[in-house]
């Protein structure tokens, strides 16, 4: 098999897998809506089920990134693929809630599978082709969905007292099982079809060593993006069909099928995104990506509410104000193609500033972006509660994302500053 030949394989294998991952990790943002129905949970508690998942899916993101480096991704993902499958067929059989928030956070390792993806597939692809290359394993954030389109369907079809005599779970309990199946499946695939020599960049590296781009300000500063484009995108996958049902009144079907109207665009427009990084430069794809979120969100931010007046002559009048579903989903999409390009434009900047800390760096901005997917459903939760008002959820992602903004236009208008005349109008200077 040549080396091109080795590196597809490895690009198909990782994608694949992590697709399945990632619809492990986020399935809780459509079968928290029969888990609340069934243990009677608190709009807080609700918040944190779908969050505790997050949580172990980011904190480890850093040392997955490191591992790879070292030991191969090949041997990492199989391992963490196979491991992830004892929590999912766990969450089938939770008898409590509290059992469920254990389970929850255990089969939330799944999210730790991005790290070891781009690490993996950064050793193996040229630099010239790593941006479009990354962008199609991150693709595979359409796992997202897997569960928005099969989830209502399954827990439908399947009975609840099971199948074989209860030994395969019915009702909702019957998705992480099925999904518990396949890891096992997948994670030999990995162990059988990918090569067995594999490129470790970080072998023979002190852990010092490894961490040492950490101190670089920019890493913090993708790190924020990533909050934007990937913890944002996170949250708002397992925010949204029980924001549609809540304030649409929609069947959870319905609902999960709009989410996906986001998810794909958020998710499928990633190697896009590496296409254009690649051939622009990441630094002016997020301009118009930050541009483009902060122009949906602050329409998504308006309440839904009626202005009423009296004319002159005692006759009443008014008018309606807010987003009707229509526009809803239409501004929710616009977000979710925003996303799906920065999410690769900012891992984009990674390789070509730390090309041999892939791991490393691109560890620590998934961890710090992944964290704002976990901080952020309690946030909406909590948000709501004090104003009652569910668009808060978009209020507070307008801000964070006015934020990043504001903090890449310093360093453009500083760079800019610092510039001869000769590179002034340039997005893109070398060491930026």
């Amino acid at each position: 098999m040549t080396e091109s030949s080795q590196r597809n394989t490895i690009l198909t294998l990782s994608s694949v897998a992590f697709t399945l991952m990632f619809a492990v990790w986020l399935m809780f943002g459509v079968l928290g809506i029969p888990i609340r129905k069934e243990f009677g949970l608190t709009e807080v508690q609700f918040g944190w089920l779908t969050a505790i998942a997050i949580l172990n899916g980011s904190i480890w993101r850093l040392l997955f990134g490191v591992w790879t480096d070292r030991y191969g991704g090949r041997r990492v993902l199989t391992l963490l693929v196979a491991l992830t499958a004892i929590p999912a067929f766990l969450v089938s059989r939770a008898a409590s809630f509290n059992e469920l928030m254990i389970y929850a956070f255990l089969v939330g390792m799944a999210g730790n599978a991005f790290s070891i993806g781009i690490a993996w597939n950064s050793a193996w692809f040229p630099r010239e082709r790593q941006g479009f290359a990354l962008g199609v394993f991150g693709a595979g954030n359409v796992g997202a969905s897997v569960t928005k389109f099969i989830g209502p369907g399954l827990i439908a079809l399947v009975p609840a007292a099971g199948l074989l005599g209860g030994v395969v779970p019915g009702g909702w309990r019957f998705v992480p099982f099925l999904y518990g199946v396949l890891l096992v499946i997948m994670a030999a695939a990995i162990w059988f079809l990918s090569p067995t020599h594999d490129h470790k960049p970080g072998a023979g590296r002190s852990m010092h060593d490894l961490l040492q781009p950490m101190r670089a300000m920019r890493v913090w500063r993708f790190s924020l993006y990533y909050v934007v484009v990937f913890g944002a995108y996170v949250a708002l996958s397992v925010w949204l069909p029980k924001y549609y049902v809540d304030v649409y009144k929609m069947p959870l079907q319905q609902a999960a099928l709009l989410t996906a109207l986001f998810i794909f665009p958020a998710s499928l427009l990633r190697p896009l995104g590496g296409w254009m990084s690649d051939k622009f430069g990441a630094r002016r794809i997020m301009y118009w990506v930050f541009g483009t979120m902060l122009a949906a969100l602050v329409i998504l931010s308006i309440p839904n509410g009626r202005v009423s007046f009296d004319s002159y002559n005692g006759a009443a009048g008014g008018f309606h104000f807010g987003t009707g579903p229509v526009l809803f989903t239409v501004l929710v999409f616009l977000v979710g193609c925003g996303m799906g390009i920065g999410k690769a434009a900012v891992y984009k900047y990674i390789p070509e500033y730390f090309p041999k800390d892939v791991g490393a760096v691109g560890g620590l901005v998934g961890l710090l972006g992944a964290l704002g997917g976990f901080f952020l459903p309690p946030l909406f939760a909590w948000a709501k509660v004090r104003t009652g008002l569910p668009q808060t959820t978009f209020g507070l992602l307008f801000l964070i994302t006015a934020a990043s903004f504001l903090w890449l236009h310093l360093v453009v208008q500083r760079m800019l500053r610092q510039a001869t005349p000769q590179i002034a109008n340039r997005l893109e200077p070398v060491g930026s």
